[in-house]
Protein backbone atom coordinates (compact mmCIF):
# COMPACT_ATOMS: atom_id res chain seq x y z
CA UNK A 1 0.00 0.00 0.00
CA UNK A 2 1.10 3.37 -0.55
CA UNK A 3 -0.36 6.66 0.82
CA UNK A 4 0.43 9.56 1.13
CA UNK A 5 -1.19 13.49 2.99
CA UNK A 6 -2.86 14.98 0.48
CA UNK A 7 -1.39 18.30 -0.62
CA UNK A 8 -2.13 21.77 -1.62
CA UNK A 9 -2.84 22.72 -5.28
CA UNK A 10 0.37 23.89 -7.11
CA UNK A 11 0.40 26.57 -9.38
CA UNK A 12 0.03 25.16 -13.10
CA UNK A 13 -1.84 21.93 -11.68
CA UNK A 14 -4.25 20.79 -14.48
CA UNK A 15 -7.86 22.72 -14.59
CA UNK A 16 -11.03 21.99 -12.58
CA UNK A 17 -13.22 20.46 -15.87
CA UNK A 18 -12.52 17.03 -16.04
CA UNK A 19 -10.08 15.67 -18.77
CA UNK A 20 -11.79 14.52 -22.20
CA UNK A 21 -10.86 10.83 -23.43
CA UNK A 22 -9.30 11.28 -27.16
CA UNK A 23 -11.34 8.53 -28.03
CA UNK A 24 -13.89 11.22 -27.50
CA UNK A 25 -12.51 13.60 -29.88
CA UNK A 26 -11.58 10.75 -32.63
CA UNK A 27 -15.23 9.83 -32.74
CA UNK A 28 -16.28 12.88 -33.78
CA UNK A 29 -16.79 12.71 -37.52
CA UNK A 30 -17.18 16.12 -38.76
CA UNK A 31 -13.69 16.52 -37.43
CA UNK A 32 -12.58 13.30 -39.49
CA UNK A 33 -9.32 12.66 -37.15
CA UNK A 34 -7.26 9.37 -37.67
CA UNK A 35 -5.46 8.00 -34.90
CA UNK A 36 -1.67 7.23 -36.51
CA UNK A 37 -0.12 6.07 -33.06
CA UNK A 38 -0.21 5.46 -29.54
CA UNK A 39 -3.22 5.15 -27.38
CA UNK A 40 -6.26 6.10 -27.85
CA UNK A 41 -7.52 6.11 -24.11
CA UNK A 42 -5.48 9.39 -23.36
CA UNK A 43 -6.86 11.68 -21.14
CA UNK A 44 -6.41 15.41 -22.51
CA UNK A 45 -6.64 18.63 -20.36
CA UNK A 46 -6.49 21.11 -22.66
CA UNK A 47 -5.45 22.26 -26.54
CA UNK A 48 -2.40 24.23 -27.46
CA UNK A 49 -1.27 24.97 -31.07
CA UNK A 50 2.95 26.62 -31.78
CA UNK A 51 4.93 26.06 -34.61
CA UNK A 52 7.98 26.74 -32.65
CA UNK A 53 11.03 24.10 -33.66
CA UNK A 54 10.78 22.92 -29.99
CA UNK A 55 7.37 23.33 -27.94
CA UNK A 56 8.95 21.97 -24.57
CA UNK A 57 9.31 25.49 -22.70
CA UNK A 58 5.31 26.35 -23.85
CA UNK A 59 3.80 23.06 -22.70
CA UNK A 60 2.56 23.04 -19.17
CA UNK A 61 1.82 19.11 -19.24
CA UNK A 62 -1.28 17.11 -20.48
CA UNK A 63 -2.42 19.10 -23.48
CA UNK A 64 -3.21 18.00 -26.84
CA UNK A 65 -0.39 19.78 -28.94
CA UNK A 66 -1.16 20.67 -32.87
CA UNK A 67 1.39 21.96 -35.44
CA UNK A 68 1.51 21.72 -38.78
CA UNK A 69 5.28 20.58 -38.67
CA UNK A 70 6.39 24.28 -40.40
CA UNK A 71 9.33 24.09 -38.12
CA UNK A 72 10.11 20.38 -38.14
CA UNK A 73 13.32 19.31 -39.72
CA UNK A 74 14.17 16.54 -36.34
CA UNK A 75 11.07 14.69 -35.95
CA UNK A 76 12.57 11.80 -33.16
CA UNK A 77 13.99 14.96 -31.56
CA UNK A 78 10.94 17.07 -31.29
CA UNK A 79 9.01 13.81 -30.33
CA UNK A 80 11.87 13.54 -27.18
CA UNK A 81 10.82 16.97 -26.56
CA UNK A 82 7.46 16.78 -26.33
CA UNK A 83 6.88 13.32 -24.39
CA UNK A 84 9.90 15.24 -21.95
CA UNK A 85 7.30 18.35 -21.80
CA UNK A 86 4.25 16.11 -20.28
CA UNK A 87 2.12 16.60 -23.66
CA UNK A 88 -0.67 13.63 -23.48
CA UNK A 89 -0.93 14.00 -27.50
CA UNK A 90 0.25 15.21 -30.92
CA UNK A 91 -2.13 16.13 -33.65
CA UNK A 92 -0.54 16.94 -36.86
CA UNK A 93 -2.13 18.81 -39.83
CA UNK A 94 -1.21 17.66 -43.08
CA UNK A 95 -1.03 20.50 -45.83
CA UNK A 96 0.11 23.15 -46.71
CA UNK A 97 3.43 21.83 -45.41
CA UNK A 98 3.32 18.48 -45.23
CA UNK A 99 1.23 16.67 -48.04
CA UNK A 100 1.09 13.64 -45.32
CA UNK A 101 2.31 12.74 -42.02
CA UNK A 102 6.23 12.26 -41.65
CA UNK A 103 6.95 8.68 -41.24
CA UNK A 104 9.82 9.41 -39.37
CA UNK A 105 7.13 11.14 -36.64
CA UNK A 106 4.89 8.39 -36.60
CA UNK A 107 7.78 5.97 -35.71
CA UNK A 108 9.04 7.87 -33.11
CA UNK A 109 5.84 8.44 -31.47
CA UNK A 110 5.16 4.44 -31.86
CA UNK A 111 8.36 4.35 -29.89
CA UNK A 112 6.89 6.85 -26.80
CA UNK A 113 3.85 5.81 -27.15
CA UNK A 114 2.87 8.88 -27.39
CA UNK A 115 -1.15 9.32 -29.47
CA UNK A 116 -0.47 10.97 -32.80
CA UNK A 117 -3.25 11.97 -34.69
CA UNK A 118 -3.65 13.18 -38.49
CA UNK A 119 -6.07 16.31 -38.70
CA UNK A 120 -7.17 16.28 -42.41
CA UNK A 121 -7.11 19.58 -44.52
CA UNK A 122 -10.45 20.52 -44.49
CA UNK A 123 -10.26 20.33 -40.37
CA UNK A 124 -8.75 23.89 -38.82
CA UNK A 125 -7.20 23.61 -35.82
CA UNK A 126 -9.71 25.71 -34.39
CA UNK A 127 -12.10 23.28 -35.06
CA UNK A 128 -10.53 20.55 -32.70
CA UNK A 129 -9.66 23.00 -30.16
CA UNK A 130 -13.86 24.13 -30.14
CA UNK A 131 -14.57 20.69 -30.40
CA UNK A 132 -12.43 19.51 -26.80
CA UNK A 133 -14.01 22.95 -25.25
CA UNK A 134 -17.43 21.48 -26.06
CA UNK A 135 -16.49 17.80 -24.64
CA UNK A 136 -15.13 19.30 -21.42
CA UNK A 137 -17.97 21.88 -20.62
CA UNK A 138 -20.38 18.49 -21.20
CA UNK A 139 -17.80 16.39 -18.99
CA UNK A 140 -17.97 19.65 -16.36
CA UNK A 141 -21.97 19.71 -15.98
CA UNK A 142 -22.21 16.47 -16.02
CA UNK A 143 -19.87 16.32 -13.15
CA UNK A 144 -21.50 19.48 -11.10
CA UNK A 145 -25.00 17.66 -11.30
CA UNK A 146 -23.57 14.09 -9.72
CA UNK A 147 -22.41 16.24 -7.02
CA UNK A 148 -25.12 17.89 -6.89
CA UNK A 149 -26.97 15.23 -6.24
CA UNK A 150 -24.67 14.12 -3.67
CA UNK A 151 -25.08 16.40 -1.89
CA UNK A 152 -28.76 16.66 -1.67
CA UNK A 153 -28.60 13.17 -0.65
CA UNK A 154 -25.96 13.33 1.83
CA UNK A 155 -28.31 16.32 2.99
CA UNK A 156 -31.14 14.02 3.22
CA UNK A 157 -29.65 11.02 4.78
CA UNK A 158 -28.52 13.30 7.76
CA UNK A 159 -32.07 14.50 8.54
CA UNK A 160 -33.17 10.79 9.32
CA UNK A 161 -33.62 9.41 12.54
CA UNK A 162 -30.07 7.52 12.47
CA UNK A 163 -27.94 9.86 10.63
CA UNK A 164 -24.60 8.69 10.79
CA UNK A 165 -25.06 5.80 9.27
CA UNK A 166 -27.50 6.96 6.71
CA UNK A 167 -24.66 9.16 5.75
CA UNK A 168 -22.42 6.90 5.63
CA UNK A 169 -25.11 4.75 3.62
CA UNK A 170 -25.14 7.55 1.10
CA UNK A 171 -21.92 8.15 0.90
CA UNK A 172 -21.04 4.71 -0.13
CA UNK A 173 -23.27 4.52 -2.66
CA UNK A 174 -22.82 7.53 -4.57
CA UNK A 175 -18.75 6.97 -4.60
CA UNK A 176 -19.93 3.15 -5.94
CA UNK A 177 -17.70 1.70 -3.14
CA UNK A 178 -17.32 1.70 1.06
CA UNK A 179 -17.31 4.25 4.05
CA UNK A 180 -16.26 3.78 7.22
CA UNK A 181 -15.65 5.65 10.69
CA UNK A 182 -12.88 4.70 12.46
CA UNK A 183 -12.86 5.90 16.33
CA UNK A 184 -9.37 7.78 17.67
CA UNK A 185 -8.14 4.70 18.73
CA UNK A 186 -8.56 3.39 14.59
CA UNK A 187 -11.61 0.61 15.97
CA UNK A 188 -14.42 0.47 13.09
CA UNK A 189 -17.36 2.81 14.59
CA UNK A 190 -19.50 2.47 11.78
CA UNK A 191 -19.75 1.46 8.17
CA UNK A 192 -21.49 1.18 5.02
CA UNK A 193 -21.68 0.01 1.33
CA UNK A 194 -20.33 -2.90 -0.32
CA UNK A 195 -17.37 -5.18 1.49
CA UNK A 196 -13.65 -4.78 0.40
CA UNK A 197 -10.71 -7.03 0.23
CA UNK A 198 -9.05 -7.65 3.73
CA UNK A 199 -5.90 -6.36 2.36
CA UNK A 200 -7.96 -2.89 1.56
CA UNK A 201 -9.37 -2.42 4.65
CA UNK A 202 -6.49 -3.27 6.28
CA UNK A 203 -4.56 -0.69 4.50
CA UNK A 204 -7.74 1.78 4.90
CA UNK A 205 -7.33 1.44 8.86
CA UNK A 206 -3.65 1.73 8.85
CA UNK A 207 -3.89 5.35 6.36
CA UNK A 208 -6.52 6.47 9.05
CA UNK A 209 -3.94 6.06 11.34
CA UNK A 210 -2.01 8.52 9.32
CA UNK A 211 -4.22 11.25 10.71
CA UNK A 212 -5.08 10.40 13.98
CA UNK A 213 -5.95 12.99 16.42
CA UNK A 214 -2.24 14.72 17.06
CA UNK A 215 -2.91 18.23 16.50
CA UNK A 216 -1.40 20.09 13.37
CA UNK A 217 -1.20 16.90 11.48
CA UNK A 218 -2.99 16.42 7.96
CA UNK A 219 -6.76 16.53 7.33
CA UNK A 220 -6.93 13.97 4.39
CA UNK A 221 -4.56 11.42 3.70
CA UNK A 222 -4.81 9.45 0.06
CA UNK A 223 -3.22 5.72 -1.11
CA UNK A 224 -4.31 2.76 -2.54
CA UNK A 225 -4.52 -0.69 -1.15
CA UNK A 226 -6.30 -3.97 -2.40
CA UNK A 227 -6.67 -3.21 -5.97
CA UNK A 228 -8.77 0.13 -4.66
CA UNK A 229 -8.58 3.88 -4.13
CA UNK A 230 -8.48 4.81 -0.67
CA UNK A 231 -8.66 7.92 1.43
CA UNK A 232 -9.21 9.11 5.29
CA UNK A 233 -10.60 12.38 6.10
CA UNK A 234 -9.86 13.99 9.72
CA UNK A 235 -13.69 14.60 11.18
CA UNK A 236 -13.65 18.08 12.61
CA UNK A 237 -15.43 17.51 15.91
CA UNK A 238 -12.42 17.42 18.65
CA UNK A 239 -13.03 13.46 18.92
CA UNK A 240 -10.36 12.31 16.70
CA UNK A 241 -12.71 10.28 14.37
CA UNK A 242 -11.80 10.09 10.74
CA UNK A 243 -13.92 8.53 7.64
CA UNK A 244 -12.30 6.32 5.55
CA UNK A 245 -13.17 5.40 2.11
CA UNK A 246 -12.39 2.47 -0.41
CA UNK A 247 -13.58 2.69 -4.22
CA UNK A 248 -12.69 2.10 -7.99
CA UNK A 249 -11.81 5.75 -8.49
CA UNK A 250 -11.29 8.83 -6.59
CA UNK A 251 -11.60 12.03 -8.86
CA UNK A 252 -11.91 15.61 -7.64
CA UNK A 253 -15.97 15.33 -7.72
CA UNK A 254 -15.62 12.31 -5.44
CA UNK A 255 -13.19 14.15 -3.21
CA UNK A 256 -15.79 16.81 -3.10
CA UNK A 257 -18.77 14.92 -2.59
CA UNK A 258 -16.72 13.03 0.17
CA UNK A 259 -16.04 16.30 1.93
CA UNK A 260 -19.44 17.11 2.06
CA UNK A 261 -19.55 14.04 4.17
CA UNK A 262 -16.66 15.20 6.20
CA UNK A 263 -18.70 18.18 7.52
CA UNK A 264 -21.97 16.49 8.11
CA UNK A 265 -20.34 13.67 10.25
CA UNK A 266 -18.03 16.56 12.15
CA UNK A 267 -21.48 18.60 13.14
CA UNK A 268 -23.42 14.69 13.65
CA UNK A 269 -20.64 13.61 16.17
CA UNK A 270 -19.50 16.76 17.75
CA UNK A 271 -19.78 16.70 21.84
CA UNK A 272 -22.20 18.77 22.75
CA UNK A 273 -23.10 20.22 19.77
CA UNK A 274 -26.61 21.79 20.70
CA UNK A 275 -25.16 23.13 23.77
CA UNK A 276 -22.39 24.84 21.66
CA UNK A 277 -24.86 26.12 19.08
CA UNK A 278 -27.09 28.22 21.59
CA UNK A 279 -24.26 29.61 23.20
CA UNK A 280 -23.37 31.01 19.91
CA UNK A 281 -26.69 32.08 18.72
CA UNK A 282 -27.16 33.45 22.13
CA UNK A 283 -23.89 35.72 21.83
CA UNK A 284 -25.48 36.72 18.45
CA UNK A 285 -28.95 37.80 19.83
CA UNK A 286 -27.16 40.06 22.23
CA UNK A 287 -25.10 41.75 19.56
CA UNK A 288 -28.18 42.35 17.58
CA UNK A 289 -30.01 44.03 20.57
CA UNK A 290 -27.02 46.53 21.12
CA UNK A 291 -24.15 44.82 23.31
CA UNK A 292 -21.03 45.86 22.85
CA UNK A 293 -18.51 42.94 21.22
CA UNK A 294 -16.32 43.08 24.24
CA UNK A 295 -19.55 41.82 26.18
CA UNK A 296 -20.24 38.82 24.27
CA UNK A 297 -16.67 37.69 22.60
CA UNK A 298 -16.45 35.59 26.11
CA UNK A 299 -19.37 33.31 24.29
CA UNK A 300 -16.64 31.71 22.29
CA UNK A 301 -13.99 31.16 24.93
CA UNK A 302 -10.96 32.93 26.21
CA UNK A 303 -8.94 32.44 23.07
CA UNK A 304 -6.48 33.03 21.98
CA UNK A 305 -7.89 32.53 18.59
CA UNK A 306 -6.61 32.38 15.04
CA UNK A 307 -8.80 34.56 12.12
CA UNK A 308 -8.43 33.10 8.50
CA UNK A 309 -9.52 34.52 5.36
CA UNK A 310 -9.64 32.51 2.32
CA UNK A 311 -10.61 32.77 -1.33
CA UNK A 312 -10.32 29.62 -3.92
CA UNK A 313 -12.87 26.68 -3.24
CA UNK A 314 -14.21 24.62 -6.41
CA UNK A 315 -17.21 26.47 -6.59
CA UNK A 316 -19.82 23.74 -5.06
CA UNK A 317 -22.32 25.21 -2.51
CA UNK A 318 -20.11 23.17 0.14
CA UNK A 319 -17.16 24.06 -0.19
CA UNK A 320 -16.80 26.92 2.52
CA UNK A 321 -18.37 23.97 4.80
CA UNK A 322 -15.67 21.54 3.49
CA UNK A 323 -12.84 23.71 4.22
CA UNK A 324 -14.14 24.72 7.75
CA UNK A 325 -14.06 20.83 8.46
CA UNK A 326 -10.88 20.25 7.30
CA UNK A 327 -9.55 23.37 9.55
CA UNK A 328 -11.48 21.55 12.37
CA UNK A 329 -13.80 24.54 13.39
CA UNK A 330 -17.48 25.54 12.73
CA UNK A 331 -17.15 29.29 13.16
CA UNK A 332 -17.37 30.41 9.41
CA UNK A 333 -18.70 33.00 8.10
CA UNK A 334 -19.12 32.54 4.19
CA UNK A 335 -21.43 35.24 3.33
CA UNK A 336 -21.61 37.20 0.01
CA UNK A 337 -18.77 39.33 0.93
CA UNK A 338 -20.18 42.58 2.70
CA UNK A 339 -17.41 44.52 3.72
CA UNK A 340 -17.65 45.71 7.25
CA UNK A 341 -19.87 45.54 9.82
CA UNK A 342 -22.09 48.12 8.51
CA UNK A 343 -21.78 47.47 5.04
CA UNK A 344 -19.53 50.49 4.50
CA UNK A 345 -15.81 50.42 3.08
CA UNK A 346 -12.86 51.26 4.96
CA UNK A 347 -11.56 54.80 4.60
CA UNK A 348 -15.30 55.70 5.49
CA UNK A 349 -15.74 57.72 2.23
CA UNK A 350 -18.56 57.42 -0.26
CA UNK A 351 -15.45 59.04 -3.53
CA UNK A 352 -15.43 57.21 -6.73
CA UNK A 353 -12.76 55.91 -9.19
CA UNK A 354 -13.58 55.98 -13.13
CA UNK A 355 -10.92 54.22 -14.72
CA UNK A 356 -10.88 54.76 -18.80
CA UNK A 357 -9.77 52.01 -21.32
CA UNK A 358 -5.81 53.15 -21.02
CA UNK A 359 -6.02 52.57 -16.96
CA UNK A 360 -6.21 55.73 -15.72
CA UNK A 361 -8.32 57.21 -13.06
CA UNK A 362 -9.44 59.85 -11.39
CA UNK A 363 -10.35 59.50 -7.64
CA UNK A 364 -12.44 61.99 -4.99
CA UNK A 365 -10.58 62.84 -1.48
CA UNK A 366 -12.61 60.85 0.26
CA UNK A 367 -12.75 57.37 -1.75
CA UNK A 368 -12.48 54.05 -0.55
CA UNK A 369 -10.20 51.95 -1.17
CA UNK A 370 -10.63 48.50 -2.82
CA UNK A 371 -10.38 46.33 -0.06
CA UNK A 372 -9.59 47.65 3.25
CA UNK A 373 -8.09 46.05 6.22
CA UNK A 374 -10.06 44.17 8.46
CA UNK A 375 -12.64 43.72 5.51
CA UNK A 376 -13.57 40.43 3.47
CA UNK A 377 -13.82 40.66 -0.39
CA UNK A 378 -16.50 39.67 -1.97
CA UNK A 379 -15.95 36.06 -2.17
CA UNK A 380 -13.87 35.89 0.91
CA UNK A 381 -14.42 32.93 3.47
CA UNK A 382 -13.51 34.20 7.27
CA UNK A 383 -13.06 31.18 9.64
CA UNK A 384 -12.07 31.47 13.47
CA UNK A 385 -10.00 28.76 15.05
CA UNK A 386 -8.40 27.81 18.77
CA UNK A 387 -4.82 29.20 18.30
CA UNK A 388 -3.94 25.85 19.51
CA UNK A 389 -5.75 24.39 16.17
CA UNK A 390 -2.90 24.32 13.28
CA UNK A 391 -3.42 26.31 10.25
CA UNK A 392 -2.61 24.34 7.01
CA UNK A 393 -2.64 25.31 3.50
CA UNK A 394 -5.53 23.39 1.76
CA UNK A 395 -5.93 22.42 -1.76
CA UNK A 396 -7.50 24.92 -4.25
CA UNK A 397 -7.37 27.66 -1.66
CA UNK A 398 -5.13 30.41 -0.62
CA UNK A 399 -5.39 31.39 3.14
CA UNK A 400 -4.46 34.31 5.20
CA UNK A 401 -3.59 33.83 8.65
CA UNK A 402 -3.77 36.30 11.62
CA UNK A 403 -1.49 36.42 14.60
CA UNK A 404 -3.34 34.99 17.94
CA UNK A 405 -5.33 37.42 19.63
CA UNK A 406 -7.82 37.53 22.46
CA UNK A 407 -11.37 37.42 22.35
CA UNK A 408 -11.29 41.50 22.64
CA UNK A 409 -9.30 41.60 19.86
CA UNK A 410 -10.81 39.79 17.07
CA UNK A 411 -11.47 43.07 14.95
CA UNK A 412 -7.54 43.57 15.21
CA UNK A 413 -7.14 39.45 13.80
CA UNK A 414 -9.30 39.92 10.72
CA UNK A 415 -7.87 42.79 9.58
CA UNK A 416 -4.37 40.89 9.97
CA UNK A 417 -6.12 38.18 8.13
CA UNK A 418 -6.74 39.90 5.33
CA UNK A 419 -3.72 41.74 4.67
CA UNK A 420 -1.98 38.16 4.91
CA UNK A 421 -4.23 37.12 2.27
CA UNK A 422 -3.47 39.75 0.03
CA UNK A 423 -0.01 39.18 0.38
CA UNK A 424 -0.90 35.12 -0.26
CA UNK A 425 -2.77 36.38 -3.77
CA UNK A 426 -0.06 38.30 -5.04
CA UNK A 427 3.02 35.93 -4.34
CA UNK A 428 0.90 33.03 -5.64
CA UNK A 429 1.14 31.13 -2.27
CA UNK A 430 -1.15 28.66 -0.66
CA UNK A 431 -1.05 30.28 3.13
CA UNK A 432 0.52 33.59 4.29
CA UNK A 433 0.76 34.13 8.51
CA UNK A 434 0.26 37.78 9.70
CA UNK A 435 4.41 38.54 10.65
CA UNK A 436 4.78 40.20 14.07
CA UNK A 437 6.21 44.07 14.00
CA UNK A 438 9.78 43.01 15.02
CA UNK A 439 12.36 46.18 15.61
CA UNK A 440 8.59 48.53 15.23
CA UNK A 441 7.36 46.55 18.58
CA UNK A 442 10.32 48.52 20.66
CA UNK A 443 8.87 51.78 20.21
CA UNK A 444 6.55 53.01 22.67
CA UNK A 445 2.89 52.50 20.97
CA UNK A 446 1.16 55.54 21.62
CA UNK A 447 4.32 58.13 20.50
CA UNK A 448 4.86 55.82 17.59
CA UNK A 449 0.92 55.71 16.99
CA UNK A 450 0.92 60.05 17.16
CA UNK A 451 4.27 60.01 14.95
CA UNK A 452 1.99 57.55 11.89
CA UNK A 453 -0.86 60.09 12.32
CA UNK A 454 1.06 62.83 11.47
CA UNK A 455 3.01 61.23 8.72
CA UNK A 456 0.50 60.12 6.94
CA UNK A 457 -2.19 62.77 7.61
CA UNK A 458 -1.97 64.25 3.60
CA UNK A 459 -3.49 61.31 1.99
CA UNK A 460 -6.37 59.32 1.56
CA UNK A 461 -7.64 55.69 2.32
CA UNK A 462 -7.19 54.36 -0.93
CA UNK A 463 -3.32 56.55 -1.06
CA UNK A 464 -2.36 55.07 2.63
CA UNK A 465 -3.60 51.27 1.64
CA UNK A 466 -1.78 51.67 -2.21
CA UNK A 467 1.11 52.67 -0.33
CA UNK A 468 1.11 49.85 2.04
CA UNK A 469 0.70 46.80 -0.53
CA UNK A 470 3.11 48.96 -2.96
CA UNK A 471 6.14 48.72 0.22
CA UNK A 472 4.69 45.41 0.84
CA UNK A 473 5.43 44.31 -2.69
CA UNK A 474 9.07 45.99 -3.03
CA UNK A 475 7.77 48.71 -5.41
CA UNK A 476 6.44 45.96 -7.99
CA UNK A 477 3.90 47.91 -10.34
CA UNK A 478 2.11 44.48 -11.64
CA UNK A 479 2.09 42.47 -8.09
CA UNK A 480 0.50 45.75 -6.38
CA UNK A 481 -2.19 45.98 -8.92
CA UNK A 482 -3.21 42.32 -8.79
CA UNK A 483 -3.67 42.49 -4.85
CA UNK A 484 -5.74 45.60 -4.92
CA UNK A 485 -7.63 44.57 -8.13
CA UNK A 486 -7.08 47.50 -10.28
CA UNK A 487 -5.04 48.70 -13.25
CA UNK A 488 -1.58 49.19 -13.04
CA UNK A 489 -1.50 52.65 -14.40
CA UNK A 490 -3.95 53.23 -11.67
CA UNK A 491 -0.77 52.21 -9.06
CA UNK A 492 1.30 54.34 -10.63
CA UNK A 493 -0.60 57.51 -10.28
CA UNK A 494 -1.35 57.17 -7.04
CA UNK A 495 2.00 56.31 -5.73
CA UNK A 496 3.00 59.83 -7.55
CA UNK A 497 0.56 61.36 -5.74
CA UNK A 498 1.48 59.76 -2.42
CA UNK A 499 4.99 60.99 -3.35
CA UNK A 500 3.69 64.43 -3.98
CA UNK A 501 1.51 64.83 -0.84
CA UNK A 502 3.94 63.56 1.37
CA UNK A 503 7.03 65.51 0.22
CA UNK A 504 9.49 62.74 0.04
CA UNK A 505 11.60 60.56 -2.57
CA UNK A 506 9.87 57.14 -2.18
CA UNK A 507 12.86 55.77 -4.35
CA UNK A 508 15.19 56.44 -0.98
CA UNK A 509 15.06 53.72 0.96
CA UNK A 510 15.14 55.14 4.60
CA UNK A 511 11.99 56.83 3.74
CA UNK A 512 10.84 53.62 2.56
CA UNK A 513 11.08 52.20 5.79
CA UNK A 514 10.21 55.15 7.87
CA UNK A 515 6.94 55.03 5.46
CA UNK A 516 6.78 51.07 6.23
CA UNK A 517 6.78 51.60 10.19
CA UNK A 518 3.97 54.35 9.83
CA UNK A 519 1.96 51.97 8.09
CA UNK A 520 2.25 49.30 10.19
CA UNK A 521 1.54 51.17 13.76
CA UNK A 522 -1.55 49.96 14.80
Amino acid sequence: MSMTPTPPAEAGSTPPAPPVPLAALLARPDLGLRLLAGPEDVPLHWVHTSEMADPHPYLLGGELLMTAGVQLTDPARYVDRVVEAGAAALAFGVTPVWDTVPPELVAACERHGLPLVEVPPRTPFTAVARAVWRLMAEARLHELRRVTEAQQSLAAAAARPAPVPAVLGALASRLGGRAVLFGADGTESAAAGREVPAEAARALRDLAGVLGPRPGGPASASGDGGGLRLAAYALGGGEGLTLGVATERLGPGDHTIAGVAVVLLSLLTAPHRGADVTVRDGALVRLLLGAAPAEVAGALGPGPWTVVHARGGDGTPFAAASLAAALGTPLMDAGTGAEGGTGTRAGGGTGTSTEGATGTSTEGATASGPSAPGHARPGTVRLLLPSSTAVTAQQGWTLGASAPVAASELAAGDAQAARALRRAEASRAALVRHRAHGFAALVDRDEAAAYAREVLAPLTGPLTETLRVWLSLHGSWDRTAVALEIHRNTVRQRITRCAALLDRDLDDPDVRMELWFALRTP
